[in-house]
């Protein structure tokens, strides 16, 4: 890429969605990028991630016809900044397109671990596993040989969560998800005890108690509606609810109708917390001390949901929203990315 055509391929919104979006929502362009100054770096970008919270984005905190905000994964491939030197992989904020030029403090030059894939840094190293981390550490405050229930656990928070809760000493592990085969997923491949499909049968909250008919201690709660409402209904008493997403209702155009059983927490003496991970940054080195080196030996796996190519970066975002993910979404913009560090 040359000073003369310094450009960079992107995809921005161009309309508000009324319900769920799709591909009319958005526009690819090509953005030109400044000239490198004093302090700053051109970063190609490798890894691009696509999360449930965007959907929330599109209904006003993205500008229209303005670069998208959205965590990455580049390298360094021109720099006039000692601190980002050039072959160094960083982290940022600046995704949705192929290339961006960014100063020191818009980027996180990403510690060396060998043996882990650099994409981790998006998935159980990244914001994705450092949600489900503080949800059962810091939110739920988790112990050892409790029940712990995730909604949604077939995608990206919810499959760190399962394996985290089991690795911090949860006794019984459950999830829920949306298809047979997410179900069998759970509880064949990514270490859950029990898991159902929400889709089938009777209520969830039904459900979830005939799989857990005890209650549970802890819930890691993705989804909101219906899910919360059963998360309250099979709570045990003093028990903890870390809510982080509500993503079936981010296409509603009306209120929700649940959980219409809020009071049964004073009854349980329970609680429900929200959280934003953001403002827990300062577990980020805790969780990477923890993870890395089981994931450098395979004692703990980052199960991501790989769509190749920038072309196909919105349907990947669409499908994530469609549930069509196991695992978490990312997007591989190069043929062959470099994966370890």
């Amino acid at each position: 890429m040359t000073d003369t055509a310094r450009t960079a391929r992107a995809v921005q919104q161009t309309s508000r969605p009324d319900g769920a979006p799709g591909p009319e929502h958005f526009a690819e362009v090509e953005l030109r990028l400044p000239d490198l100054t004093p302090g700053t770096a051109l970063v190609e970008n490798l890894w691009l991630s696509v999360d449930p919270y965007m959907r929330e984005c599109m209904d006003g905190d993205w500008e229209l016809d303005a670069p998208l905000e959205g965590r990455s994964i580049g390298r360094v491939v021109e720099s006039r900044s000692p601190q980002l030197p050039v072959g160094s992989l960083v982290f940022h904020r600046d995704g949705w397109r192929t290339h961006t030029v960014l100063t020191p403090g818009q980027a996180r030059v990403l510690p060396r671990y060998d043996g882990v894939p650099v994409e981790s840094f998006l998935g159980v190293l990244g914001g994705t596993g450092l949600t489900a981390y503080v949800a059962l550490t810091r939110i739920a405050r988790l112990r050892e040989g409790e029940t712990v229930y995730v909604s949604a656990a077939a995608g990206g928070v919810g499959t760190a969560a399962g394996r985290l809760a089991r690795l911090l000493g949860a006794g019984r592990v459950i999830g829920s998800a949306g298809t047979p085969e997410k179900v069998r997923a759970l509880t064949e491949e990514l270490g859950f005890d029990a898991a159902f499909d929400h889709r089938a049968g009777p209520s969830v909250a039904e459900q979830l108690r005939r799989i857990a008919p005890e209650g549970v201690d802890v819930c890691v709660e993705n989804v909101g509606g219906a899910h919360l409402e059963a998360a309250i209904d099979n709570l045990r008493e003093f028990g903890r609810i870390a809510w982080c997403g509500a993503i079936s209702q981010y296409n509603d155009t009306t209120p929700p109708a649940a959980p219409r059983n809020l009071f049964d927490l004073v009854e349980k003496s329970g609680r429900l917390e929200g959280f934003l991970v953001a403002n827990h940054g300062d577990a980020q080195r805790e969780l990477e001390e923890l993870l890395a080196p089981l994931l450098r030996d395979g004692g703990f796996t980052d199960r991501l949901s790989v769509t190749d190519g920038f072309d196909n970066a919105v349907e990947a975002f669409l499908s994530m929203l469609r549930g069509g993910n196991t695992g978490k979404a990312v997007v591989r913009l190069t043929e062959h990315p470099q994966r370890t560090r």
